[in-house]
């Protein structure tokens, strides 16, 4: 199925940006949205309405051109609401922001779920402000398809109140200031500037990208993988919290995680899987002083102790790493690298750690 292009435009009072951003993806031979969505305030709804569908200048840029339009309708521009839900006029107090930038995060966070399409978002126009968090929220959510830009307009025809784009044959205007010299649509050059940006969507929990969830929320959650690894144990829960996600093991499993990691504070040799058919009841020992630690608050040893009566066996020592692991990816995904249990050295003296440092850990 060929991935479609869904066009995203934040505007203020210049919806020209609309029509200025398709002439320059036009104009380098890209390809063209199949849809335009526009965010904006309530003015900006009037505005864009009133200019590019009642007054005809997006189906006009599309005939000049003799190109197929795009999906739009007045349903397509969506007015960003206050704090109280109320249609968003202007920022004007610290909740206007925040909700400003929460309703901007959720359409991104909407249109990035449909791995059918690619979004093209672009900050041209609007107050600075929302530029900032569109370009923000698609570095939060955007995939390797989506792309940010913004628009270059020669200097007389930025923001004029009759150029919305180049037209293909001569057109005269006059220019917005105090010369009211002549000036040809024909001439103005339109050229679209492409915004690199970090995509951080890999570090957010999976909760975050199927759910609605605010600005603020989001930011926390992508910190948190990007930021430095740190982990604390609470043993009474039989908890790993690891970049501020809790996750849960089993007393067996929690044992040898903590395990290795007192091995390697107490700066003892990392530990070599077992060979088969010769357990080793020093590792047994070891792990059972962790582990009976946490028997005192759950109980229920018998079978851990069973299967250790002999030493730790090689299906012992792999069974709880994979397990471990294996939870570690599936709840941390991209950020679980530092936790993990790594294998070090080639077989068969491969050695097993984790790739913390004693002040990267905390017990509680």
């Amino acid at each position: 199925m060929r991935t479609q292009t869904i066009l995203l435009v934040v505007t203020g009072l210049t919806p020209q940006v609309v029509t200025e951003t398709l002439y320059a993806l036009y104009k380098n031979g890209d390809e063209l949205p199949s849809a335009i969505h526009i965010l904006t305030t309530a003015e900006g709804y009037r505005r864009a309405n009133l200019t590019l569908i009642n007054d005809g200048w997006l189906a006009r840029f599309y005939a000049d051109y003799q190109l197929p339009p795009a999906e739009f309708s007045k349903q397509h521009i969506h007015i960003l609401e206050q704090a109280n839900n109320q249609p968003l006029d202007d920022i004007r107090s610290q909740a206007d922001n925040q909700a400003m930038a929460d309703g901007i995060t959720e359409w991104i966070r909407t249109l990035t779920a449909d791995h059918t399409n690619s979004l093209h978002v672009s900050i041209a126009g609007g107050r600075k402000t929302m530029g900032f968090y569109a370009g923000y929220a698609l570095s939060l959510y955007g995939r390797n398809q989506d792309r940010l830009s913004h628009v270059l307009v020669t200097a007389d025809y930025e923001s004029h109140p009759q150029f919305y784009y180049p037209t293909p044959y001569s057109q005269v205007i006059y220019a917005n200031d105090a010369s009211r010299k002549p000036l040809d649509t024909q001439q103005a050059e339109v050229m679209l500037a492409d915004i690199p940006f970090v995509r951080l969507r890999h570090g957010l929990d999976q909760a975050l990208l199927e759910g609605k969830s605010s600005f603020s929320q989001t930011v926390a959650s992508a910190q948190h993988a990007v930021g430095p690894a740190h982990l604390m144990i609470d043993v009474s829960k039989r908890t790993l919290i690891a970049q501020g996600i809790s996750i849960k093991l089993i007393p067996a499993d929690l044992a040898f995680y903590v395990w290795l990691l007192k091995r390697q504070a107490d700066a003892q040799p990392a530990p070599q899987c077992p060979s088969d058919g010769a357990p080793d009841l020093e590792y047994a020992h070891e792990f059972l002083t962790e582990y009976h630690g946490i028997h005192g608050n759950f109980g229920g040893i018998d079978r851990t102790l069973d299967a250790l009566k002999n030493g730790m066996s090689k299906s012992f020592f792999e069974q709880r790493k994979s397990r471990i692991n294996k939870q570690l990816q599936q709840t941390l995904r991209h950020a679980a690298s530092p936790y993990l249990i790594v294998g070090e050295g080639q077989r068969p003296r491969t050695c097993y750690r984790i790739a913390l440092k004693t002040e990267q850990i905390e017990y509680h």
